[in-house]
């Protein structure tokens, strides 16, 4: 992997704190949800940022 500039580090901090945060977001939405629909769905939306947070992470490994 060639060596990343400054700028594209702080980019890619950016986008990793970001999807962090919707995980954290969808979870709380799912554990305040009522109507189990509702509460999958939010469930389903945090799993999938929690797998951009992974490919992101696999990516600089």
């Amino acid at each position: 992997m060639p060596e990343l500039t400054e700028k594209e580090l702080d980019v890619i901090n950016q986008v990793l704190t970001e999807e962090a945060l919707h995980v954290k977001k969808f979870e709380l939405l799912a554990e305040l949800a009522e109507d189990a629909s509702v509460k999958k769905q939010m469930e389903h939306i945090a799993s999938k940022h929690q797998g951009h947070l992974n490919s992101i992470y696999s990516l600089l490994n």
